[in-house]
């Protein structure tokens, strides 16, 4: 994880959203819908969401929550992820395939 390249993230305890500077390339109707997904996602469960991009230029959800944070929904936020993957399925691929392009061009 540590390795993982961060993509956009939101964080429920300082109600701000963050997109990596990396990727100011990508459309601003597709910046405002990954700021709307997440920021939704955390006002709905709670915690930190991260999109990141794996060893391997996979884009995955990842979430973190305060060890005292009794409102966080672990479970909802597995069945969020997993509907925020169906529902905005093409949105999401589209997103790893200009970052996959993206990484050929600079050769990493």
């Amino acid at each position: 994880m540590e390795n993982n390249k961060v993509l956009c993230g939101a964080s429920a305890y300082e109600k701000k959203f963050y997109i990596n500077e990396e990727f100011a390339g990508l459309p601003d109707e597709v910046k405002k819908e990954l700021q709307i997904m997440c920021v939704l996602f955390t006002e709905e469960i709670g915690g930190v969401l991260l999109l990141e991009f794996d060893e391997n230029d996979e884009l995955i959800f990842v979430t973190q929550a305060q060890e005292n944070d009794y409102m966080y929904d672990e479970i909802g936020s597995g069945l969020k992820i997993k509907q925020l993957q169906r529902e905005k399925k093409e949105l999401l691929e589209s997103i790893q395939t200009y970052y996959q392009a993206l990484s050929q061009i600079r050769g990493s």
